[in-house]
């Protein structure tokens, strides 16, 4: 048996594709891949299944199809927050949506998404845990907080979450196949070559630092990474631009408004945090520094999110006012 498995959406769900051998014997997919795959569940696996993540020779199957030697399998899984490590706080949400599937919130920037390393409170996770907790629907039996996508710590914006096995399986597919619709607003430095266009690379870890992504010139170095961008207004020495993702690998905007030339504003990872246009130098400099301190972070905030309910088949669609530092920054730029 062969297995292979690659990262996908920013380590958030896999793709994990199976060639059976020539002497397995009949047996029901879900107990096969419970044998085959660690950490998943029996529900995981029925989820994965009945939402069509689970493909035998090209073509989506039942939890009780059963596998035949030579099958080949393609399986799409979310990776669970293990919420028996997790605590509950009390942190206030900014909820735009909920219903027994999903969860839609608006998050500030400043707040990490997922406890890690050096961030085990105070996370996005943490809010909701506490959340499901106290849901008097709930009546001590709360649902796991299913990550399907992240944004990064000094990024604003939107996120939905899943509230079930089933749930979380079906928008999982939805990231997979680039069909959940992401916009991003972003301040950028410069303006565009063109009104509109496309980002078309290859982007993986930095050679030099593994703390940050780079753009690569071939799919051997990293995974394919595309933005598309409008213009939606230009300043004199910086734009305002819409950025759609196609796909979502980690910093992609960031990564890919850098590699054009034009960094995020106030973004210190990739080299917006310094005047790049314009005279370094008297009234321009103490204004940009403002601007700064206004804007203390990247000036990017993920403003649209629209996908297909899992449990209706509904086109959900959801949008989000700029933070009030975003605001600022615009009305100083405006006002230059």
């Amino acid at each position: 048996m062969k297995t292979d498995a690659e990262e996908k959406e920013a380590d958030l769900f896999e793709h994990y594709g199976i060639v059976i051998d020539k002497g397995q014997e009949l047996l029901r997919i879900d107990k096969f891949l419970m044998n085959r795959i660690e950490n998943a569940s029996r529900t995981k696996i029925q989820a994965a299944a009945l939402s069509g993540n689970i493909l035998v020779n090209d073509k989506p199957v039942k939890p009780n199809y059963r596998v035949k030697p030579l099958d080949r399998i393609s399986i799409v899984l979310p990776y669970p927050v293990k919420t028996d490590e997790l605590k509950g706080e009390n942190i206030p949400l900014n909820i735009m949506y909920e219903d027994e599937q999903v969860l839609v919130v608006n998050k500030p920037a400043g707040m990490v998404v997922h406890p890690a390393y050096g961030n085990y409170s105070g996370t996005l996770v943490n809010a909701i845990v506490y959340h499901f907790e106290n849901l008097p629907s709930m009546g001590g039996e709360f649902p796991r907080p299913g990550l399907v996508h992240r944004i990064d710590k000094d990024t604003s914006g939107i996120l939905v979450l899943a509230k079930d096995e089933l749930s979380m399986a079906h928008l999982a597919r939805q990231f997979f196949d680039h069909s959940i619709e992401r916009r991003y607003w972003a301040l950028v430095w410069g303006h565009m070559p063109a009104a509109e266009g496309t980002i078309d690379t290859y982007m993986g870890r930095s050679l030099k630092n593994r703390k940050i992504m780079d753009v690569y010139s071939d799919e051997g170095e990293g995974k394919r990474a595309i933005t598309h961008y409008k213009t939606l207004h230009t300043f004199r020495y910086t734009s305002l631009v819409e950025c759609k993702l196609e796909t979502g690998r980690t910093h992609q905007i960031r990564v890919h408004m850098k590699h054009l030339g034009h960094p995020i504003f106030s973004d210190e990872t990739y080299g917006g945090d310094k005047i790049l246009r314009g005279e370094n130098s008297g009234r321009y400099r103490s204004f940009v520094e403002k601007c700064f301190q206004a804007m203390p972070r990247q000036a990017l905030h993920a403003k649209t999110l629209a996908f297909t309910h899992p449990k209706t088949g509904k086109r959900l669609s959801f949008e989000s006012e700029l933070p009030e530092d975003f605001k600022e920054l615009i009305d100083l730029w405006n006002n230059f």
